[in-house]
């Protein structure tokens, strides 16, 4: 097998993700004290309730124009949710909207999941990323990268494929179409790029579909991160021309 680029899921494969902490709905208020000076009009859950309503909303409105795994702006959807988000400057709304997605979920990157990249660093080959994300997901794995003295300089920015820029998601084909065709650009054939994921419905089987090999991680599928190391060492690994 002759590996010239792996791509890589985040959410569930290169972060573990776990539920909010006891006190989210404290910290809540407090993250609106300290960036309105006045008391949470809204609770947490009821602004979670809000953006669910919208992103259903937004969601029904796309798939209606042919998108059938469509992807919201963040942003909007928290600022239609919170108006008294639309006076913030951008790095200010963005800040807040980091904590704001800390409240919902809590996320690591494991000791194995941080040597294999490190590991790959040191070898020839491409990386990037295929993720259901948005913005703040960069910020979550650029900090959880950060733990491991990793970067995300790891990854080549033209192979990453982030959902929240393109208004669609896996599984949707033009995902792993997209990346196929970067990578011929580049002298490289699906069979020469691995899929890793944790999802067999949003990373496996679409990658299978565009001739990627894969490689599932977690209880359901290949195995775990010494698993792949094993098997990539058995590889020939290969830089772009």
């Amino acid at each position: 097998m002759n590996i010239r680029a792996v791509i890589f899921d985040i959410y569930g494969t290169l972060l573990e993700v776990s539920p909010p902490t006891e006190d989210a709905p404290a910290r809540w208020e407090q993250l609106w004290r300290d960036s309105f000076t006045t008391s949470p009009r809204l609770a947490l859950a009821q602004f979670s309730a809000a953006c669910d309503n919208i992103v259903t909303r937004e969601h029904a409105h796309a798939r209606a124009r042919g998108i059938p795994f469509p992807e919201v702006c963040w942003p909007a959807v928290a600022t239609e949710a919170l108006p008294e988000l639309r006076g913030f400057p951008v790095v200010e709304r963005d800040r807040f909207l980091v904590q704001q997605a800390q409240l919902w979920h809590t996320v690591r990157m494991a000791a194995d999941t941080a040597a294999i990249l490190r590991w790959l660093k040191d070898r020839p080959g491409l990386l990037g990323i295929a993720s259901n994300a948005q913005a703040y997901t960069l910020r979550e794995l650029e900090k959880a990268l950060a733990t491991h003295a990793l970067g995300m300089d790891l990854f080549e920015s033209h192979l990453c494929f982030w959902s929240f820029e393109h208004g669609f998601s896996k599984p949707d084909p033009h995902v792993f179409q997209i990346l196929t065709a970067r990578l011929a650009g580049l002298g490289i054939s699906p069979r020469e790029i691995l899929m890793v994921g944790d999802r067999f419905d949003n990373d496996i089987k679409p990658a299978k579909a565009h001739g990627w090999r894969t490689w599932q991680v977690g209880p359901a599928g290949d195995g775990n991160w010494a698993g792949l190391r094993e098997t990539l060492c058995g590889t020939q690994l290969k830089a772009s021309p």
